[in-house]
């Protein structure tokens, strides 16, 4: 039996990537991709779609391994003290950003630098992988040392993925549509960091080293999911001549910080606000210990945490484009008002000095200030670059990991000899200081 007409043949698996891509990005099939090899354009949908998967493994790892807060919560268990809670974000930050340049270089010898992404992502999931075990079977001063040993493992894996994920970015998916690729990706991760955080609290009863131990296996798939995607990208081999000379560079920047003193002052006052990001382990620290809470608490502050980011960064970032020091001062004399509020609400009698709630809301208008922050901070430095932008960027990333270690080892010696809140303390005067300076970074906007 034959019929009069004729169905269309099937869509191929490309043409249903390429109408999701279009869908996502809001674009046509073709539209002016200029800025990457012209050989890259027709795999451009099919990496659209690694390069997100990619991105909401490694974005999704970042929460639920977080050392603002899934971390603390393990030091604290494992008996942690205050000076080795400090070192979390100081070890992580600096050793993803003092080595960027060195690891810059070095992948200038890499014609695919994919293969250097997925290493930092199996480096990663490694590292997570061994704080797992630890969190199963660790205790003690062993306990402690190796989840920051594995850490600076951790931050040095994701140094190298940072780079080489930015580059392979470059030259496989347009600039039109990069915008929408990270959007999309912020808001996967986000929301699936959202139904754990939503699941931990009918887990919370469960025993803490279980949870823990879950919390960062789920991290490692999440690395190694990223690694994995990343060999599948169809990348085109790139330049290798013109290899960068590290040294001269380092020299470079810091010639930057002699000769251009409204750059050091920036700098000098994105240090004083580390004080904003440096304080949040110690209220997850704070609340665990005020208030007796178990893993549902952690749920808690994972929801508070990503919903405040979502809630708030639109805001910031409008803010930001009419003035980036505005930004990160109200930021900072936010964290400042959320920290000495925490050191005030311990000592009071009653309910709210042992509530998680309490924490929970000033953990969330810090992590706010910090967003905050970031956001100023990011803007402030890309208007500022103009054409010596990428220079700008590097070496101000360099010196905040410099920063950072100082600042970390300032924040141990202090909570060392002055517990939790002499610590807070001190970071309660660093980014109020912080707030007051950016008048410094204002003369940019002018």
């Amino acid at each position: 039996m034959t019929t009069d007409h004729q169905t269309s043949p099937p869509k191929s698996e490309h043409d249903r990537i390429t109408r999701a891509f279009q869908l996502l990005t809001g674009g046509d099939e073709i539209r002016l991709n200029k800025d990457i090899p012209e050989s890259a354009c027709k795999d451009q949908p099919g990496n659209f779609f690694r390069h997100l998967l990619a991105s909401v493994g490694s974005k999704l790892s970042d929460e639920v391994a977080s050392a603002r807060l899934v971390l603390p919560w393990l030091l604290a268990h494992l008996g942690g003290s205050g000076a080795a809670v400090a070192w979390l974000l100081p070890i992580r930050e600096a050793g993803t950003l003092v080595p960027q340049l060195l690891i810059a270089a070095w992948l200038r010898h890499l014609a695919l630098r994919k293969y250097a992404w997925a290493f930092g992502g199996f480096v990663q999931g490694l590292a997570a992988l061994g704080m797992a075990a630890i969190a199963l079977l660790g205790s003690g001063p062993a306990g402690i040392w190796g989840v920051l040993g594995l850490l600076l493992l951790l931050a040095l894996g994701r140094g190298i993925s940072s780079i080489a994920t930015k580059d392979v970015l470059g030259k496989t998916i347009a600039r039109s549509r990069r915008g929408a690729l990270m959007g999309w990706s912020e808001s996967a991760s986000s929301v699936i960091a959202l139904v754990i955080g939503l699941l931990l609290p009918f887990l919370g009863k469960s025993p803490e080293r279980g949870l823990l131990a879950l919390l960062l296996l789920i991290a490692v798939a999440g690395w190694w999911t990223n690694a994995a995607f990343a060999l599948a990208i169809r990348e085109e081999p790139g330049a290798t001549e013109g290899e960068v000379n590290a040294g001269r560079a380092m020299l470079a920047g810091f010639g930057l910080l002699y000769t251009d003193r409204i750059f050091l002052r920036f700098n000098l006052t994105r240090g004083l606000l580390l004080g904003s990001v440096l304080s949040l382990p110690y209220l997850v620290v704070l609340a665990r210990k005020q208030s007796g809470a178990d893993m549902s608490s952690l749920g808690m502050l994972l929801i508070i945490s990503n919903l405040v980011v979502l809630l708030t960064s639109p805001a910031w970032g409008r803010w930001s484009d009419r003035s980036s020091s505005h930004v990160m001062a109200a930021g900072g004399a936010l964290a400042g008002l959320a920290t000495a509020t925490a050191l005030a609400v311990q000592h009071l009698s009653g309910g709210w000095a042992h509530s998680i709630w309490s924490y929970g809301l000033l953990y969330g208008v810090l992590v706010a200030a910090h967003t905050g922050i970031q956001i100023g901070r990011k803007t402030w430095v890309v208007d500022f670059g103009g054409p010596n932008r990428a220079m700008y960027v590097a070496m101000s990333n360099t010196l905040a990991g410099v920063l950072t270690l100082v600042a970390g080892a300032l924040t141990s010696f202090v909570a060392h000899h002055w517990g939790d809140s002499g610590a807070l303390a001190l970071m309660t005067v660093m980014a109020l200081t912080g707030a007051v300076t950016t008048v410094w970074c204002a003369e940019q906007e002018t």
